[in-house]
């Protein structure tokens, strides 16, 4: 079975098909619509072939469809219709969601996104739980997003950036009770070293997870196991 993953990003929209060996990249951004996107991957993709499709998006995801329109993108994502599109079956996760199962190595694992904002995935026993993490109050009434996403980091300098991702890393690994912690997302390449009880992630096993959503065993989404 051939598979089109699509990673959506606020600033590039990259796919992968299933055979092939380097993504393709498109522009995204304030303008980019759910029709922009569809519209540019088809065209980039001419002539790969897929039967199915996995788009990791920016945001809540519930059910298989967007809950609330992106920040950092155009609007219409909440009521669009990709199946309709595409032409064929369609699943959408949330972004980080998609990487944390393309890094995913069984047991208890957290997978956290420093990016523009923060991504935050729980996979326990091969159980996915997408969380929102990033909006719960860290310290002196900023957010853990304020302090260890990209606004953070510009506020902050780099040095007490790291500092805090660091705490932040060791306070939600002790919440949650986790066997081990994943970085990734693009600023975690600001750390030479992982941090401790971490190891870095591979922006590409996004991919993997969108081809894992596809695969003959037993997946989870949004914590409810489903069978293909």
């Amino acid at each position: 079975m051939k598979t089109l993953v699509i990673d959506i990003g606020g600033t590039h929209v990259k796919a992968l098909a299933t055979g092939r060996k380097e993504p393709l990249r498109i522009a995204s951004g304030l303008e980019m619509t759910p029709k922009k996107m569809v519209t540019g991957v088809l065209k980039s993709a001419a002539g790969w072939r897929f039967e199915n499709v996995s788009i990791g998006y920016p945001g809540p995801v519930v059910g298989g469809r967007p809950a609330e329109e992106p920040p950092n993108l155009g609007a219409g994502w909440v009521r669009f219709d990709f199946q309709r599109v595409f032409g064929c079956p369609v699943k959408v996760i949330n972004d980080a969601a998609m990487q944390a199962l393309g890094s995913y190595e069984g047991g208890r694992m957290l997978f956290l996104g420093l990016g523009t904002g923060l991504g935050s995935t729980l996979i326990i026993n091969g159980v996915l739980q997408p969380m929102e993490l990033a909006h719960l109050p860290y310290k002196h009434g900023r957010t853990y997003e304020q302090y260890v996403g990209i606004r953070g980091l510009k506020r902050l300098g780099e040095k007490k950036w790291r500092a805090h991702v660091t705490k932040v890393i060791a306070q939600l690994k002790h919440a949650l009770q986790v066997d081990y912690v994943v970085l990734g997302g693009g600023n975690s390449k600001r750390f030479d070293v992982p941090p401790p009880d971490c190891h870095f992630g591979d922006n590409a096993n996004a991919f993997v997870g969108g081809f894992r959503l596809w695969q003959d065993h037993s997946n989870y989404l949004d914590g409810k196991r489903t069978s293909h």
